[in-house]
This record gives C-alpha cells, structure tokens and sequence, in this order.
C-alpha cells in the first residue's frame, strides 16, 4: 500500500522548512562580550573631588589598563563582537570609562568614550618585502619534480670526512 499523495507532500513541505530554518539560524550572528561588564549604577557612584583611588578599587573593580601620563588615569574598556558563519568577529559596540586622578589619589573626572570615539592607531604603517617568489599549491607540489639524488651518487654532508680529523 502506498501512502497517500497529501502525506508524502506534507513530509517534503516539512522537511524543507526544518531545513530552511536550521540554515537560517546558522547565519544569525554569534553575539560576543569582551572586557569588563559595565552596571551604569557604578560610574553615578564615583564622583570628582570626593571619591579616592581605593574607593574606586573597590566600586569597580581592577582596571583594564592604567595610563600614568600627567597624572594618572584608570581605564575600564568592555567591547561587544559579532562573528557571522566564516567572517572576522566584527566589533559592534565599545565603551571606555576613564577614571583620571588628581596627584593626591583623588578622582578628578570621570570620561565615558564610545566606539565613535575610538581612532585606529596604525603603530606601524611600511612592510617589509621578502625575497623570492609566491608559489601557488602546485607549484608547490610540483616544483620538486626531478629534483632528487641519483643513484649512486653522495648525499650532502655525507662522506666529507670526519669533523675531528685535519687535513
């Protein structure tokens, strides 16, 4: 007995949506937080002229990075990436609170900086160039080809005499 035509075709019909739905959700984009988890109520708690160094310490926690020019900042830097299938995690979103200090431990200003902010330093802008060739896979793998010992013959480094005797 064969089943009837509907049955076959609401299997197929089925099929191909769970299918469709499976590849959809493979290309939504894998959410990712980096750094230090920012809760707005600490940076309201933290005021300029009041709050010390350990004070701080202790609302929000180590820095990510302390910066010890005119003075001395403390910053908290927390980043959110978006890696979609086989692409480069892309960043998303950065948040930056600077802590600036007084020369007496005391908090002078308190800065929030976004990713508009941000400016991509190049430290390093020149490349070195290599000598030689880029040789594709095969050349690679060809390249080699008749380039081998014959027989009979020496093999380098093999016979050249001993290293300890003089000649």
């Amino acid at each position: 007995m064969t089943p009837p035509r509907r049955t076959v075709r609401t299997i197929l019909v089925a099929t191909c949506l769970a299918t469709a739905g499976m590849a959809l959700a493979a290309c939504s984009p894998v959410k990712e937080d980096r750094g230090y988890i920012f809760d707005p109520n600490d940076l309201t708690r933290i005021q300029a002229g009041v709050t010390s160094k350990e004070q701080v310490r202790t609302i929000m926690g180590s820095p990510s990075t302390t910066s010890a020019i005119d003075g001395e900042a403390w910053y908290y830097i927390s980043s959110k990436f978006e890696t979609t299938t086989f692409y480069r995690p892309k960043e998303v979103d950065r948040a930056v609170a600077a802590v600036y200090f007084e020369k007496t431990d005391v908090v002078q200003e308190v800065a929030y900086y976004g990713l508009e902010d941000g400016q991509i330093v190049n430290f390093v802008d020149r490349t070195t160039p290599t000598r030689g060739k880029e040789l594709t896979i095969l050349g690679q793998l060809f390249g080699n080809l008749g380039r081998y010992n014959a027989p009979g013959a020496a093999m380098p480094g093999v016979g050249t005499g001993n290293p300890g005797s003089r000649r």
